[in-house]
């Protein structure tokens, strides 16, 4: 844990005292662009790579009562029979993390096995996953001129409640507190710290180093967004050759750094759980592995010998060592 933390501190200082020493073309177009370009790449070659990852056996995860006989009444959607309900359950998988749903705890108490429902995580990543995905929208207004109005629409739900001269965001403290608690079940749990490494907690540190500077922006340190979307429709319209701006703080390229560095990263993590899921052999297969014979198409060819091939071609070493034939060699028949 203190190593990601102190990896996302050193990534900070990084981009603070760079911007600060004169490289904001650097932090501001070149480290971008490079890392949109990891992104991509890196992206496509994972999801490649896994689809054309052979599945020789049917492994779809099953949590409820297949289908067997007609009046026991199967759970299409824990057990899905039919394409159909597969989609159904791949839907209910990605949009509202279904399997996470059946998170419980475990407890002895007075010698005997104790579960119970927690559904914390399940909320907690609900929260963290929509509210991110709300904030990834709502800075498509820096990429798009004019801004479409569904954006500001949804800027404006978004700051209904309404605290102070500057427009308090509820995705802002959402986001933030589904991250903390995150965090905090790795770090004050004792088996999850325990099985916990540094890939699990680099990710959730550096995601709230995006969310913090992006909040630090907003309400304390201020920088012209007019500035900044100039600086972005440059880098969209491969304009690089104009200058930076002025009036952009060092706390934006040090958001933009992370944003960066998250990206980069993604592809090669376990982030990728995002694409991952689609190409899941236990989610995206129907459960009818007793009634269909699943056969790997990744299979090579196999040449096969039938009994009499065989005998034919050892019959005279077989004749010499006394084992039965089907068919007597020539010369003994003679």
């Amino acid at each position: 844990m203190l190593i990601s933390l102190l990896a996302v501190i050193a990534l900070g200082c990084v981009a603070w005292f760079g911007t600060s020493a004169g490289f904001q073309f650097a932090f501001g177009i070149i480290i971008p662009v490079l890392a949109l370009a990891v992104f991509i790449f890196g992206f496509c070659l994972r999801m490649m790579g896994w689809s054309r990852s052979p599945v020789p056996f049917n492994i779809a995860t099953t949590g409820g009562q297949t289908r067997s006989l007609d009046w026991v009444r199967p759970n299409r959607l824990d057990s899905p029979y039919s394409k159909i309900a597969t989609i159904g359950r791949m839907t209910l998988e990605i949009l509202a993390f279904r399997s996470l749903f059946r998170n419980s705890s475990t407890q002895i108490k007075d010698g005997r096995m104790v579960q119970w429902s927690a559904p914390w995580l399940w909320i907690a990543a609900l929260a963290f996953h929509y509210t991110f995905l709300l904030v990834f929208l709502r800075h498509f207004r820096f990429f798009i001129e004019p801004v479409p109005f569904f954006l500001t629409w949804g800027e404006a739900l978004d700051g209904l409640m309404q605290v102070g001269a500057v427009r308090f965001l509820m995705t802002d403290g959402v986001i933030v507190a589904a991250i903390l608690f995150l965090l905090g079940r790795r770090i004050l749990l004792p088996r999850i710290r325990y099985i916990s490494l540094p890939s699990d907690y680099f990710p959730l540190f550096l995601l709230l180093g995006v969310t913090l500077s992006g909040i630090c922006m907003r309400y304390f340190d201020k920088t012209d967004i007019s500035s900044v979307k100039v600086l972005i429709m440059n880098v969209v319209g491969f304009n690089w050759g104009q200058p930076i701006p002025e009036g952009i703080s060092s706390m934006f390229y040090l958001h933009l750094f992370f944003v960066s560095v998250l990206l980069m990263y993604f592809p090669f993590s376990k982030l990728m759980h995002m694409g991952g899921v689609f190409l899941s052999p236990t989610r995206n297969l129907p459960a009818n592995s007793r009634a269909v014979r699943h056969i790997n198409p990744w299979n090579p060819p196999k040449k096969y010998r039938t009994y009499a091939e065989y005998e034919d071609e050892f019959r005279e070493a077989m004749a010499e060592a006394g084992l039965p034939l089907e068919k007597e060699p020539e010369n003994a028949a003679g």
